[in-house]
């Protein structure tokens, strides 16, 4: 038997949990994870405008024979989790799965994670018709919930401050995303948010601007379980506190341990379940490959495109190559909506088949 634990169930946790399950013969899965709840990120930013709810339970995710503990993590130890609390558990491989996290400035509510979603929805629900939110952020978190939230409460004034708004795209895919926003009603500044008081926001360029609620949407940083383990742990981590893996997404000083999805120094990786899925499902297949004393196989990293939802019934879709450089093949409107629509159902399907296409 071989003991398999797995801390985070987001779609790389959860992902390879089940195919754990399945590939791996004789292995034994517990996953650990905060909450009871399995939470699609990709859709945060319609649980904060009240479109959807953005999470299921877990247990419906996973495989019969997975074993969930719903605990944190404190510290990686030899062989062992150390849990926040108190107590142990011990493991013979170690999937790292935590994701990723936001570090909101003070006066602002964060929308990339469950709790700070929560929040915002709350927030956003006590505001009276005129009130002035800012979304601070321009990249594709802080697109996606300054269109989401003008479309669904549009007697909101609703602002987007971003050092380059939708970098993320280019060429007539940025230019559709601008359009979006703007036949939204929602106010650009580009600019970067450095602090936020009782009814305004203060900006890097000097001034402040009006604001009855400010939405922090900047994704950035991992939790800090990888740093906070030491080197005794066997986990190198990267100036981010990521942690440093090989080829084969095991980390550098342990191969017993693997890093998957946001939380993975993996370079030319960016955050997204784009990346968590394949991540997972490769490095369940190296331990495979180990276990049946086979050749494992290195990490090839591959992306097809980047996908924004401009509200329920539009999107923009830019395709990239491989290496995610981009294209200028894209699709838009109504095709793009249904396009991201059937991305986000299939990351979910497949964490909880136990594959990634």
């Amino acid at each position: 038997m071989v003991k398999v634990l797995v801390v985070g169930a987001g779609y790389a946790g959860t992902l390879a949990a089940n195919r754990l399950l399945k590939k791996v013969r004789g292995a034994e899965v517990t996953v650990l994870n905060p909450r009871a709840e399995f939470v699609e990120r990709v859709r945060l930013h319609q649980r904060v405008a009240g479109s959807a709810e953005a999470a299921r339970p877990l247990r419906s995710m996973l495989r019969d024979g997975i074993e969930v503990r719903v605990g944190e993590a404190e510290k990686v130890g030899e062989g062992s989790l150390v849990l926040a609390g108190g107590g142990t558990l011990p493991y013979d491989h170690l999937f790292l799965a935590v994701g990723s996290t936001a570090r909101p400035l003070p006066g602002t509510v964060p929308v990339g994670t469950w709790e700070g979603a929560g929040r915002a929805r709350a927030a956003l629900a006590a505001l009276p018709a005129g009130a002035r939110v800012t979304v601070a952020g321009g990249g594709a978190t802080g697109v996606e919930t300054a269109t989401e939230v003008a479309e669904q409460r549009p007697d909101l004034r609703v602002r987007l401050v971003g050092e380059r708004i939708a970098d993320m795209l280019s060429g007539k895919a940025r230019a559709r995303a601008l359009a979006a926003l703007g036949r939204l009603r929602v106010e650009l500044v580009e600019d970067v948010v450095t602090g936020a008081g009782a009814a305004e926001v203060r900006l890097r360029a000097g001034g402040a601007l009006p604001a009855d609620l400010v939405l922090w949407a900047v994704v950035s940083g991992v939790p800090p379980l990888a740093a906070d383990s030491g080197l005794d742990s066997g986990l190198d981590v990267d100036a981010a506190g990521r942690a440093v893996v090989d080829p084969y997404l095991r980390g550098v000083s342990d191969g017993r341990i693997f890093a998957v999805g946001d939380c993975a120094a993996v370079p030319g990786a960016r955050f997204g379940c784009q990346t968590a899925g394949p991540q997972a499902a490769h490095a369940v297949d190296v331990l495979a490959r180990l276990v049946a004393g086979r050749e494992p196989k290195p990490y090839p990293l591959r992306y097809v495109g980047r996908c924004v939802s401009l509200g329920r019934a539009d999107a923009v879709m830019q395709f990239t190559h491989l290496d995610d450089s981009l294209r200028t093949a894209r699709l838009g409107g109504r095709t793009g909506a249904r396009a991201k629509e059937l991305i986000v159902r299939a990351a979910a399907f497949g964490s909880r088949k136990g594959f990634s296409g």
